[in-house]
């Protein structure tokens, strides 16, 4: 399921679960996922709530215990990813690209954590993981090699690191 709480120019829910669906095949997901694209202050609440972060956040992911019971049958479920669209119109303009995309990347951020994915303690495995997927679905930029960026230009002031030597 999908809900968009708040909406992003040219997003439809139509257009997320497709992606959805072709983002779990390539990770190899088989399970469904919720996803929740809203404001910032609620990303700021749950990440609050249940991380202990006071502070609003791009995308957060959380993995479902058990499977969720439909009459007789039982429909296994991932979990739910929720996506702030403040930030994702944020970094689409920082880093060149629609907000469309953005909350793909997002959602497949997300998804990489339903999978059991976590680059805080991998050494660089779903760095490598979301690289590669985001390549085969033709997506801009990885999540995780922008946070380096990120820590890169607020040690510069707002300006990237750059890896060219000046001429003297």
């Amino acid at each position: 399921m999908v809900i968009l709480q708040k909406k992003v120019a040219g997003l439809t829910e139509a257009t997320i679960e497709r992606f959805l669906l072709r983002a779990r095949r390539a990770v190899g997901l088989r399970d469904a996922a919720n996803v929740l694209v809203t404001r910032s202050e609620v990303l700021r609440s749950l990440n609050r709530q249940f991380r202990g972060k006071d502070k609003a956040t791009d995308v957060l992911a959380f993995p479902a215990s058990s499977p969720v019971s439909k009459g007789d049958n039982k429909k296994k479920f991932a979990g739910d990813i929720a996506i702030s669209a403040d930030v994702a119109a944020e970094n689409a303009a920082r880093f060149g690209h629609s907000p469309v995309e953005e909350v793909k990347i997002l959602a497949l951020h997300g998804i990489l954590h339903l999978a059991g994915f976590d680059h805080e303690r991998d050494n660089g495995e779903m760095a490598r993981k979301e690289a590669k997927l985001r390549r085969a679905l033709k997506l801009p930029s990885v999540l995780t090699e922008r946070a380096q960026l990120g820590k890169t230009m607020s040690r510069r002031r707002g300006k990237p690191r750059s890896r060219k030597r000046r001429k003297p």
